[in-house]
């Protein structure tokens, strides 16, 4: 086997072992497949180590020039194609560190001074994490600003509202989708809730106790944008809570997509027909000619169990592990990838479907708040503004309903005799303030539905997205 880092014969690891690695077992130990995608992350800290040491007065400042263009080579020879580390090689940060002696010689071997790989995984992981929690930041944003563009399309549209699945009363559509901004806006928070907490740097810790190398942890923390260090060196070297932190508010964010998509499914089908799928973000039928399948929110639906499980993974990982550094900690790295990677397609995915892949069915929206029941709180609210107890009330529309239901009809085919021999408070405006435009806007609290709280709603999410 080829000589490792420190030119022992047993790959990457001290002369103190005299045999290589099963071959099985170095391919089960390798994690170069994965981690790979830290490269520029262990290359950006690597750059700042090197400059500490060298502020430091621990290697010379020809030196520390000397190992950062070597780390900028790699980095070109990546982007071109020709840095491509084995089995070998283990993992990143050993592949940089082989590629830096073949290129420098031994001031290559300088670099890894003062550190262990148990800080500079933790380093790459948070420096790899903060970038995309920013990346997905606008992602979300322009989620939210689709669904903004729809809600101010239909300001004026009505929809069915459910609870229990059942029509319960009409709303503006609008405020419907504004329901779905206000969830994403709660997500954007918690990533950025989470973002505060990857922002510690535990470069520095080395192994997990620390070094007698005189080091300065705020410079490189400086450096790479860190707000803060570790306090324990310990605690830097086996902290993953981030890790966790992030699945479970990639969890969140999931869930919420997942309920839209939900919706948009229901809406999708015949038996609502709220919309109408565009051929941007559908799919046929091998069998079936006439199909128009909502394959988007189908997948955005079904890829939720590859988040949660991820969270579930990650929290079983840490849970029995005790302190500092364990090979564990490899497993970190393949869920937080896949995580983020599955959250931020479904989220783009999402956005283009609500930009381009559905059309609302006005008309048809419109009429479905027609035909139904859902305008029975009114009535009872109606009574309440007259002065009677809205228990009295809420039994007496009850009742009405049903008889409604034995003869056949709604609540706005009873004349106003009907109605007055029922309860003399009924009057004239009875009708006016059943039809479904007036007990949406009739709602005026604040939160609600009502058609000017909406506009209320629309300008301020107008004025949040800019």
């Amino acid at each position: 086997m080829a000589g490792g880092v420190t030119g022992g014969a047993a790959g990457t690891w001290s002369d103190r072992f005299e045999q290589g690695l099963h071959p099985f077992i170095e391919a089960f130990n390798a994690s170069i497949s994965f981690d790979l995608t830290l490269l520029q992350e262990d290359l950006d800290g690597s750059i700042a180590h090197a400059r500490m040491l060298a502020a430091c007065g621990v290697i010379s400042d020809a030196e520390a020039d000397q190992l950062n263009q070597g780390l900028e080579t790699i980095r070109r020879e990546a982007a071109e194609g020709q840095f491509n580390p084995g089995l070998a090689d283990e993992d990143v940060h050993f592949a940089v560190e082989r590629r830096l002696i073949a290129l420098l010689g031994p001031v290559g071997k300088k670099l890894h001074t003062g550190r262990s790989r148990n800080d500079q995984v933790g380093t790459d992981l948070r420096l790899w994490l903060r970038r995309r929690l920013d990346e997905v930041d606008s992602d979300l944003q322009r989620l939210q600003k689709a669904l903004f563009d729809q809600a101010d399309q239909h300001r004026e549209t009505l929809i069915p509202g459910y609870t229990h699945l059942q029509r319960a009363q009409p709303l503006c559509l609008a405020h419907h989708l504004l329901a779905y901004m206000e969830m994403l806006q709660r997500d954007r928070e918690r990533l950025r809730d989470v973002r505060r907490r990857v922002n510690v740097c535990p470069l520095g810790a080395a192994a997990l106790a620390g070094t007698p190398v005189p080091i300065d942890r705020r410079h490189t923390a400086a450096a790479l944008g860190f707000e803060a260090v570790y306090a324990n060196s310990l605690d830097a070297v086996s902290d993953r809570d981030f890790c966790v932190e992030f699945s479970a508010a990639a969890s969140l964010v999931m869930a919420h997509l997942s309920r839209l998509s939900e919706e948009v499914i229901a809406w999708a089908s015949e038996e609502f027909g709220f919309v109408r799928l565009t051929d941007r973000c559908a799919t046929g039928s091998s069998l079936m000619p006439q199909k128009k399948n909502p394959d988007v929110p189908e997948l955005v639906r079904g890829k939720c169990g590859r988040v949660f499980g991820h969270l579930q993974a990650l929290l079983t990982m840490i849970k029995g592990l005790p302190l500092a550094y364990n090979k564990d900690f490899q497993e970190d790295k393949e869920a937080l990838f896949d995580a983020f990677r599955t959250m931020r397609d479904c989220v783009e995915a999402t956005a283009i479907l609500f930009e381009e892949g559905l059309e609302f069915r006005v008309e048809r929206l419109n009429q479905a708040v027609e035909q139904d029941f859902s305008n029975a709180t009114d009535v009872a609210d109606y009574l309440v503004a007259r002065g009677v107890p809205f228990r009295e009330a809420y039994q007496l529309v009850g009742a009405v309903v049903r008889r409604c239901l034995d003869q056949k009809c709604l609540l706005r085919d009873l004349d106003l005799q009907a109605w007055k021999e029922l309860h003399p408070a009924f009057g004239p405006d009875l009708h006016e303030a059943l039809a479904p435009r007036a007990v949406v806007a009739a709602r005026r609290s604040e939160g609600g539905t009502g058609f000017d709280r909406v506009q209320e709603q629309l300008q301020l999410w107008s004025d949040r997205l800019k």
